[in-house]
């Protein structure tokens, strides 16, 4: 167990698009002795570093391949479509994937959307490496690209602008760590990202001192008997 003094850290794998700052901040509150240390990394990387024990745990985007991993859902984020400002879903509030059928969209080969069915538009005659340059290629019009919000706003340009596709499938954001025995900084961090207050946290605090909220708890005093009253006995 880690005590107050030691040093010790918690390492946390990210992917792209994430922002686990609340949770940095909210770590830093309830355990200021043990360091959250972020390391950023591709859904797959991220899957590797857990697997061999490079991070105690990581926020990353499902599906995944579960084999010895514990997983919980976190949130599910709206798909959209980046495209040129002079394009026509520019002029729209939201569009379809019906909207995309004609043009060529491009899928980066770190893209992490299911599809149930086909794929949206008309394939690319490549596959970008990555995000990135997958932006970089519609801002040079070569194409249209559909990601998960997040990445949209990660990878921002004033020349691309996007919109949320209705009825596209969302892409899930998930915790994952080693399917073993949790230790107690794990069961920290699954509370913080489920929105346990410190309250009902299952961890207990390991500095001593009270939960907010809660009085510190006082020593027992010993009663003492009140001291007897001086008068005069009849005999």
């Amino acid at each position: 167990m880690t005590e107050p003094g030691d040093t010790a850290a918690f390492r946390l794998g990210y992917v792209p698009g994430v922002t686990p700052g609340k949770w940095a901040r909210m770590w830093a509150e309830r355990r200021p002795h043990v360091t959250l240390e972020l390391v950023t990394a591709t859904t797959d990387e991220a899957l590797e570093l857990i697997r061999t024990g490079a991070v105690d745990a990581a926020v990353l985007r499902l599906p995944i391949d579960r084999t010895g991993l514990h997983t919980i859902p976190l949130y599910t984020e709206t798909t959209v479509a980046v495209v040129p400002k002079e394009h026509v879903v520019a002029a729209t509030e939201e569009a379809t994937v019906a909207d995309l059928a004609d043009e060529i969209v491009l899928r980066p080969q770190d893209d992490t959307l299911a599809w149930p069915g086909d794929l949206p538009g008309r394939s690319a005659a490549f596959a970008p490496a990555t995000t990135a340059a997958a932006i970089e290629l519609v801002a040079a019009g070569v194409g249209l690209l559909v990601v998960p919000q997040s990445l949209a706003r990660l990878h921002h340009r004033r020349d691309l602008v996007y919109r949320p596709l209705t009825d596209a499938p969302g892409s899930g954001v998930g915790l994952a760590w080693p399917d073993a025995e949790n230790t107690d900084l794990m069961e920290e961090f699954i509370g913080i990202v489920r929105g346990r207050t410190v309250n009902s946290s299952r961890t207990p605090r390991r500095d001593g001192t009270p939960a907010p909220g809660r009085p510190a708890p006082t020593k027992k005093s010993t009663a003492r008997r009140p001291p007897a009253r001086r008068g005069t006995h009849r005999r």
